[in-house]
């Protein structure tokens, strides 16, 4: 089974990166990510798949974009991955 990881998601952000973990209003945990790449044709998108699998240490084809294409708030499905996985790439959830 794919562990899901909801990203509130920054484009045009000067850098790709992490900027941590944020919970919603309803309390959900999600994580915070910035890249340079601009909005266009889902090059941000992209651009995310490939900072994620590079953290995580998996290939792309293993990052599924489950909802939240064109939206700044996405869930991604990630196989192979484990909530372990994501607290020794991006620290422990909130």
């Amino acid at each position: 089974m794919a562990e899901v990881l909801a990203v509130r998601l920054t484009p045009r952000g000067g850098r790709d990166g992490v900027d941590g973990w944020a919970l919603d209003a309803d309390g959900r945990a999600y994580l915070k990510v910035r890249v340079a790449s601009p909005p266009v044709d889902g090059a941000a998108n992209a651009a995310l798949v490939a900072f994620l699998a590079k953290s995580l240490k998996i290939p792309r084809s293993a990052i599924r974009l489950a909802a939240g294409e064109t939206a700044r708030l996405k869930r991604l499905e990630l196989e192979g991955v484990g909530p372990d996985d994501l607290a020794r790439a991006f620290g422990p959830r909130p």
